[in-house]
């Protein structure tokens, strides 16, 4: 699954720090979701589409779907 957690992030000028913060987690976690290496469980993937006032599926993109 690939996202665009990053570049919305960034287009917020959010840091990965206050993102972590934002959401509960970790800032480690916050960059294995940017590199793909993790993805996040389906209410964590709704926190963060909130977060940037839009819905999951324009954050998260099935590999298909590029």
């Amino acid at each position: 699954m690939k996202n665009r957690m990053k570049q919305l992030r960034q287009d917020n000028g959010i840091s990965q720090e206050r993102m972590a913060e934002m959401l509960g987690v970790s800032r480690q976690t916050i960059i294995s979701i940017e590199k793909g290496r993790y993805n996040p469980s389906l209410p964590l993937a709704i926190q963060i589409a909130r977060c940037f006032n839009t819905i999951v599926e324009e954050v998260f993109l099935l590999e298909d779907e590029e």
